[in-house]
């Protein structure tokens, strides 16, 4: 149960920050444009994604059982400045959400969302990497991989579909600021936990 929890967490967090592919699916919600297949895709992309960092990852610590620590390590770190910069961006304010214009067709709206989705470098970062780490920290790697695939699936399903309420708050700025504090807490409570070997 700790374990999904943790991987639920930690996976949450991770897909919080506003990027290109948040940004386009709340456009998709705000619209009401292709909305159940666009957040399937993604969705289902970054569960793909987890389960191969978590299956890869396991194989790989124990071919080398020192790459355990440094991973440890390097996960707190890079979680340590991620969360830094969601308190610099909280700090520093000024950000509210632009509605663009949206993708017409399904096909054109389904590509889109796979190019943002599979050509961004920080997915892989996110997923494999980071996720499929942290997961080795746990007894339970297959209960923290579907804590973090139910993590994706309930916040693709909500933004998707809760876009169109909360269309009105995050044009405030100061809904960015307690985002990203929220983001930043998580980050430092988890990288906290990594590196006391919690």
């Amino acid at each position: 149960m700790g374990a999904a929890v943790a991987g639920f967490s930690l996976g949450f967090s991770l897909i919080l920050a506003i990027g290109a592919q948040n940004a386009f699916v709340l456009r998709q919600g705000l619209r009401r444009e292709h909305v159940f297949p666009i957040v399937l895709t993604c969705a289902l992309s970054d569960a793909a994604l987890i389960a191969a960092g978590v299956a890869g990852f396991g194989a790989l610590a124990e071919a080398l059982p020192w790459l355990e620590s440094v991973m440890r390590y390097g996960g707190a770190t890079f979680l340590t400045v991620y969360g830094a910069r969601a308190f610099r961006a909280a700090w520093r304010g000024g950000e509210a959400m632009e509605v663009g214009r949206a993708a017409g067709s399904l096909r054109t709206a389904l590509l889109t969302c796979l190019a943002l989705t599979w050509l961004n470098p920080h997915v892989y970062l996110d997923t494999v990497v980071l996720l499929g780490s942290i997961s080795a920290q746990y007894d339970n790697a297959v209960a923290f991989a579907l804590g973090a695939m139910t993590a994706s699936f309930v916040f693709f399903f909500s933004l998707g579909y809760g876009a169109r309420l909360l269309a009105p708050l995050f044009a405030r700025p100061v809904a960015w600021r307690v985002l990203d504090v929220l983001v930043g807490a998580i980050m430092w409570a988890i990288a906290a936990k990594l590196v006391l070997g919690g």
